[in-house]
């Protein structure tokens, strides 16, 4: 697959207006193909009294805003909001932004040990979910539900009237129109990087993404995408029919470090890299991503 590259602006402790001025400077960029933005309502780093802005609400402002970038949530908590309720909303704003919503998943908050993934201390979801009456699940049902809603979506999006009696969701004649602008909806991008996970990407995903160092080293996303690609394998998928996403915190102080990264995960057969800018964002912030990190690699 042709490389692409997307950014980030997680929008925690910073203002709207600078996110904005990043993404309408990317909208005219084409060598940025899409955009992102996060699912958390606290921050995770910094003061614990900071801006959060809610990544749905934010994203439906932009798309109307924008005219050319992909655009979504790296990625969506799906224990947030009730399946055919998120359905509703990327239904919605996929109509907004004339087709260009992909609709990044993740199994959300989960029971999970501290200092997991590069992150300090507890794991966050703790304190964010129990601040707004959200519940933790096991890891194992966490996939499980994901499965259920990922076929909940999937319906909304092509079936005129339908049932769903799952473990965990139940419908009854769900009804959703206007259907998104993508035929089948919009395209399923799945973040994680536990076994069950990568079992779920193979099965339905068009983009599998994970985060790189510090977050994930390079030994850990080696023996992620070989996972991968046996899973693909175990169930007749063509591996080269999934594309692989990496999201990287870029280092305005050395992008040639930067770059490093992007050059060894190519090597490992990342085909889209999301350029995660750290705050606060430069005066023409993505001219300096073209220049600094996007150009040398065409």
């Amino acid at each position: 697959m042709e490389l692409t590259f997307g950014l980030k602006t997680t929008p925690m402790h910073v203002p709207y207006a600078d996110i904005r001025r990043v993404w309408l400077e990317a909208d005219e960029t084409p060598q940025i193909r899409d955009a992102w933005l996060w699912d958390h309502f606290l921050p995770l780093a910094g003061p614990k009294n900071g801006d959060v802005l809610e990544g749905w609400t934010l994203l439906t402002a932009l798309a109307a805003q924008t005219t050319r970038l992909r655009l979504g949530l790296l990625v969506t908590s799906n224990r947030i909001r009730p399946p055919a309720v998120l359905g509703k909303i990327a239904s919605t704003l996929d109509v907004i932004s004339g087709g260009r919503l992909i609709m990044g998943l993740g199994a959300g908050g989960t029971h999970q040990p501290a200092d997991l993934s590069g992150i300090a201390g507890p794991n966050p979801a703790l304190e964010e979910y129990a601040a707004y009456g959200l519940t933790l699940v096991p890891p194992g049902e966490g996939v499980d539900r994901l499965r259920e809603t990922i076929e909940i979506l999937r319906r909304m999006w092509t079936e005129e009237e339908f049932d769903f009696h799952g473990r965990y969701y139940q419908l009854e004649r769900n009804r959703n129109e206007p259907k998104p602008i993508q035929p089948a909806g919009p395209p399923l991008l799945i973040g994680g990087w536990g076994n069950r996970m990568l079992r779920l990407v193979a099965e339905y995903a068009d983009v599998w993404n994970i985060s790189g160092p510090p977050h994930t080293d390079f030994d850990t996303l080696t023996d992620r995408v070989r996972r991968l690609d046996a899973e693909c394998d175990r169930i007749g998928r063509d591996p080269a029919t999934l594309s692989r996403s990496l999201q990287q915190i870029v280092s305005y102080d050395d992008p040639a470090a930067t770059r490093a990264i992007v050059q060894r995960a190519v090597g490992l057969g990342f085909d889209h890299i999301v350029l995660s800018l750290p705050r606060p964002y430069p005066n023409h912030a993505v001219r300096w991503l073209v220049r600094e990190i996007i150009e040398p690699f065409h």
